[in-house]
């Protein structure tokens, strides 16, 4: 190992942030192989900066390393500069406490967090010496799992993983490497057998062990086990109890800043909204809360192992946690007295009042913010935001005597039904919300209005009420963005930006797509393309190519509209919410009918308690 560090530190001196490269950091683990039964290699698809932002890294990383003879190393994908040196001098993907070739470890995982990764998860295997398909691997190599969000839908992937971690980690891990370390024990471990046992653990999907046929007119006809004892339907796991679970008492220090270079301590899981368009708001269900106590021990523990000076409170919605204004009173009262500066993402416009503005104006003093997603109150009701503009306006009044003199307002385009009137109802809002700041008499003065919408092309993502719904063209988008641009006109306080929609479109085909994309995928990687998600790496002629190189139609994953009575690629696991759920809740977005949130029904608990699954009403 020396010689190779010796040769990995002549090679740093080349590339861009060294330090992404050569471990060692504060909290990292390092453990003596010959007392560690099992090894794992936990890989990150996208660069070292925000691999090592990820809280769900953080947290499996350190709970596989609580056991003694288990050792998890991290393994973030190398930068274009380094890549090129590591091919050139022969040097295998590594992890970073070890700096041993990852091909040795007995598992190798990624979190697959955007579809636009899957190309550098082919990468990161070959650069491993490993074969990119599964079917080609051999009984030595080590096992490839893949979990996080996209696995909801994890057909595109199938080819070249052999099993996925369904639902929340915590437990299912430590299940499946034990039943690893168990049959290597006893002398009964092959990959197949291993695989089969594993088929039987909750949560855990082996694709190899499914069949996938076709109707005449592509589309799907069935997903059916080839082999008895394996489950016709894989249902998530979930975490009951957040006040128990696993959580580090400290983090991986880097050396250099990482996007998200803060403490982060998890406030609860799940969402009491219903958003129709949110995937994250149905696949991280139930709700469920941590206390204030816990969180604010977890809180101290952190800072004082990291010594970092920020705190984040994250989750998808933190100012929905019930007891959100006695826990910041808390928490606020540590963190002054520390120097820490607390961040609270994820505000709710209808949870933002004077109350929480001064808890938060205690510790920063940023721009605000919201997201109200669409333009009219019409379109709101049809995506299910239960808010109205009498709460957006009353959100940005209390931010402006507050002292705030700038909101960011976050907004999509290409959501169902929404017409041209939707997208200049986005311009006129923001107008509305400077005469409100210009038309005050107690603004803040000094400091110059600042209104910043930013605008994401609509993604449908399986496992929401818009997974039927196709995505509108390219020569669409462009257009409604133009009519943004131009009712934006002449308003130097309104800056609009807009994601990049030849992204969005293929992000679209991969969230749907079934196993048949796996060839896209990798013909894709064959041509060059990785680090899909960074706008100058993203090649969207190549991956339009690799779609003609393999006699597959794009339209027919993002632009089609899919019948309630089609079978999905997904359709085979159980996310614990009934698909006649996503059924009716379209019919009520076609009608604009607004659902009331998982809290106004039953009081936050967001399970049927009698059936263990999601209780909407």
């Amino acid at each position: 190992m020396d010689n190779l560090r010796e040769k990995i530190e002549k090679l740093l001196l080349k590339v861009k942030s060294p330090s992404r490269y050569i471990g060692g950091e504060l909290n990292s683990v390092v453990k003596d192989k010959s007392k560690v039964d099992v090894r794992f290699a936990f890989c990150f698809p996208d660069a070292y900066d925000v691999g090592m932002s990820h809280i769900g890294m953080k947290i499996l990383y350190s709970l596989k390393n609580a056991r003694e003879n288990w050792w998890c190393e991290r393994v973030f994908a190398p930068w274009t500069d380094f890549e090129e040196l590591m091919r050139e001098n022969d040097i295998p993907l590594y992890g970073l406490e070890s700096l041993d070739p990852i091909k040795d470890f007995d598992f190798i995982g990624f979190t697959v967090q955007y579809e636009l990764c899957y190309t550098n998860i082919l990468n990161m295997l070959d650069l491993a010496g490993l074969n990119v398909l599964a079917s080609e691997r051999d009984e030595n190599d080590p096992v490839v799992i893949a979990g996080g969000p996209c696995v909801c839908n994890p057909e595109p992937l199938c080819d070249f993983i052999d099993l996925f971690v369904i639902g929340e980690g915590e437990e299912v891990n430590i299940e499946l490497m034990e039943l690893y370390e168990e049959m290597k024990k006893s002398g009964e471990y092959t990959k197949k057998a291993f695989l089969k046992r594993a088929a039987g653990i909750k949560g855990i999907y082996v694709p190899s062990l499914y069949n996938v046929s076709y109707l005449e007119d592509g589309r799907i006809k069935k997903v059916v086990p080839v082999c008895e004892g394996v489950p016709g339907k894989v249902t998530k796991r979930i975490i009951s109890d957040l006040d128990k679970v696993f959580y580090p008492e400290s983090f991986v220090v880097p050396f250099s800043e990482i996007v998200h270079d803060r403490a982060v301590v998890e406030v609860l899981r799940g969402c009491i909204r219903g958003c129709r368009f949110c995937q994250a708001g149905f696949i991280y269900r139930p709700f469920r809360e941590k206390s204030t106590g816990t969180i604010v021990n977890e809180a101290k523990a952190l800072c004082e192992s990291t010594g970092y000076e920020e705190l984040s409170l994250a989750s998808l919605s933190t100012s929905d946690h019930s007891d959100i204004e006695e826990m910041l009173t808390e928490m606020t009262g540590y963190t002054e007295g520390e120097r820490v500066n607390l961040a609270l993402p994820s505000m709710r416009i209808d949870r933002f009042n004077k109350n929480l503005m001064e808890q938060l104006s205690k510790v920063r003093k940023s721009g605000l913010t919201f997201a109200p997603e669409a333009g009219t109150q019409r379109l709101r009701d049809v995506i299910n935001k239960n808010i109205d503009e009498e709460e957006i306006m009353s959100a940005c009044r209390t931010a402006f005597e507050g002292g705030y003199a700038g909101v960011k307002l976050y907004f999509m385009m290409g959501l169902p039904t929404e017409t041209d009137e939707d997208i200049i109802g986005i311009a006129d809002l923001a107008k509305r919300i400077a005469d409100l700041y210009f038309n005050m008499k107690n603004r803040p003065r000094g400091q110059k209005l600042s209104i910043s919408i930013s605008c994401a092309t609509f993604v449908p993502k399986p496992f929401t009420p818009f997974q039927f719904e196709p995505q509108i063209s390219i020569d669409e988008i462009n257009r409604r963005q133009k009519l943004l641009l131009d009712n934006t006109k002449g308003k130097r306080y309104i800056n609009v930006s807009y994601h990049n929609y030849r992204i969005s479109i293929l992000e679209a085909a991969l969230a749907k797509g079934d196993r048949r994309l796996g060839a896209v995928i990798k013909r894709a990687w064959e041509r060059g393309c990785k680090f899909d998600g960074w706008d100058e790496m993203y090649r969207y002629d190549e991956w339009m190519a690799a779609f003609a190189d393999t006699g597959t139609d794009i339209d027919f994953y993002a632009h089609r509209a899919m019948g309630s009575d089609e079978v999905a690629p997904w359709d085979h696991l159980d996310y614990l919410i009934d698909k006649s759920f996503f059924i009716r809740e379209n019919q009520n977005a076609k009608e604009g009918k607004v659902t009331k949130s998982c809290r106004e029904q039953c009081s936050g608990c967001g399970v049927n308690k009698a059936s263990g699954r999601e209780c909407f009403g």
